[in-house]
C-alpha cells in the first residue's frame, strides 16, 4: 500500500499515516495477518522520523488494528470493518457539520453546497 504525506496539509504526518492505514484496512487493501513495514523502513520510504511513524503505529496498536510481534514486526489484526466504518462515519459527519455551518454563515444555501459536493464528487 502506498501512503501518500502532504505537507501543506492539516493533519499532524502521524495523523495522515494512521488515516490512510485504517482506509486500508477498511477497503480490505490490507489484509489480517499482513505485514506492515517496519517504523524505520516506513519512516525513510515517507522521508519523516522515525518518531513519527512510531507514534502511527502505536496509535493503531492502541485502537487494536495492528499488533507487534517482538523481533518480526507489526501484523494487521483480525478487526470488525462494521464498528470500524461507522467510527469513520461518524467523524466524517462531525466534520460535515462543521462545514455546512462555515457555508450557512457564508450565506450558501442548500442548493448551493449540493452543488458544490456534487461537481467536486
Amino acid at each position: 500500500m502506498k501512503l501518500i504525506i502532504k505537507t501543506q496539509g492539516t493533519l499532524a504526518i502521524y495523523e495522515q499515516i494512521v488515516n490512510q492505514l485504517k482506509d486500508g484496512i477498511i477497503t480490505g487493501e490490507l489484509k489480517t495477518g499482513e505485514a506492515l513495514p517496519s517504523i524505520r523502513a516506513l519512516a525513510s520510504e515517507l522521508e519523516v522520523s522515525v518518531i513519527t511513524t512510531k507514534r502511527a503505529y502505536e496509535e493503531l496498536e492502541k485502537e487494536g488494528l495492528i499488533r507487534s510481534v517482538a523481533g518480526k514486526g507489526f501484523y494487521v489484526c483480525e478487526y470488525n470493518t462494521d464498528y470500524l466504518k461507522e467510527k469513520q462515519l461518524m467523524g466524517l459527519e462531525e466534520r460535515m457539520n462543521e462545514l455546512i455551518l462555515d457555508c450557512k454563515r457564508a450565506g450558501v444555501t442548500k442548493r448551493e453546497i449540493i452543488g458544490m459536493i456534487d461537481a467536486l464528487f
